[in-house]
């Protein structure tokens, strides 16, 4: 009978294991690896998975190799020996750039150049989206399905997962209901729930927008601090307020909230980047230093959502260009970017200009 998790399914419960500390294994063409989040791993299992012999390394991102100046010689993946002396606060200070000023000095470093890098990577991609700092501890092991077994460890085939993680999360809809608003009346909230099981997204739809033409519309990516507390760091919480009164003004729209914080790092890597912030360090600056990337999120999830309630073509309330690129790459036509400035203040103003300097943004 299949009763058991699919692939997908599986892979949210490494995200979830990683999140707790608890190691995985990985399996491909060339190996296998026991993996497991730096941030999180403690004490007693460092010391069972040195206990277990081995070349036990870390994996880092080239942006994180960049700031801690090693080499990273599998390009966008730096393998890094891991001393057999060093203890777990240097692990963490590897991992997390909040300390590199209290530890400055951490190498140096033996960057590894032999063999395939293939399960490190695919430990980063794990960790990045469990929204943890990318970087793992990884232990190549002989018998990786026998130590899953004989530990109860997730075990995951990245011959197959790895397809799984390129295509586009399915979306189902879960429930809706009329909502009235401040910004319009007539409001109607529909969830979308992802079948990994992942963080819900969610449409507010004002009005009744015809399907059968473009429809206003804006991609909203969640900000708690911007859109529940107030804050005055982003443009967010004032951009999601006017698009909604434009909506209502207009009398019809939808508004995608898609839970993907941070840019797709997540609210704790969100506040260590603004951690870094304070020190000088730009948002993409920070962003980097993290070891992420300047943007981690996936917008196909928004074209998905919008092709599911019935719209093929948008006028797009964004000041951001990759958005327009993203939607049409993924099946939903923008026919007018409509933009959309509020929420400037003196601080933000850094902010904003980053985001027009480095990001493409058209304010």
């Amino acid at each position: 009978m299949p009763l058991g998790p699919s692939i997908l399914e599986r892979l949210n419960r490494a995200r979830a294991d990683l999140r707790m500390g608890v190691p995985v294994v990985l399996t491909d063409a060339e190996g296998a690896a026991l993996v497991v989040a730096a941030e999180e791993i403690d004490a007693p299992r460092l010391a069972g998975m040195r206990a277990m012999g081995g070349a036990l390394s870390l994996a880092i991102t080239d942006r994180r190799a960049a700031t801690l100046k090693a080499r990273a010689y599998d390009g966008d993946v730096a393998r890094i020996a891991v001393p057999p002396d060093a203890p777990l606060a240097w692990l963490r200070a590897m991992a997390d750039p909040a300390r590199d000023l209290e530890s400055p000095m951490k190498g140096p470093f033996h960057s590894l150049r032999e063999g395939p890098a293939g399960l490190h990577r695919a430990a980063i991609r794990l960790a990045k989206s469990a929204h943890l700092l990318p970087a793992a501890l990884v232990l190549p092991v002989t018998d990786g399905a026998g130590l899953a077994a004989a530990q109860g460890l997730t075990l995951i085939d990245m011959a197959e997962a790895g397809p799984a993680l390129e295509l586009a999360t399915p979306l189902a809809p879960v429930a809706s209901a009329r909502l009235p608003m401040a910004a319009a009346e007539k409001g109607r909230l529909h969830v979308f729930r992802p079948g990994d099981g992942s963080e819900e997204h969610y449409a507010i739809e004002i009005g009744q927008p015809p399907r059968d033409a473009p429809v206003l519309a804006r991609l909203h990516s969640a900000c708690f601090t911007g859109d529940v507390l107030g804050s005055l760091k982003c443009d967010c919480g004032p951009q999601l307020h006017a698009a909604l009164a434009q909506m209502g003004a207009e009398g019809a729209g939808v508004l995608l909230y898609l839970s993907q914080e941070g840019r797709g790092i997540g609210l704790a890597n969100k506040m260590r980047a603004y951690s870094l912030q304070d020190q000088g360090f730009d948002t993409v600056e920070a962003n980097h230093r993290l070891g992420f990337e300047d943007d981690e999120r996936d917008f196909r999830i928004g074209a998905g959502i919008l092709r599911q309630m019935g719209f093929g073509a948008v006028r797009l309330l964004t000041n951001n260009p990759a958005k327009c690129r993203m939607l049409e790459a993924n099946g939903v036509s923008v026919v007018e970017r409509v933009p959309l400035r509020a929420g400037h203040s003196r601080h933000n103003a850094a902010y904003l200009a980053t985001k027009a300097a480095k990001s493409g943004h058209l304010l």
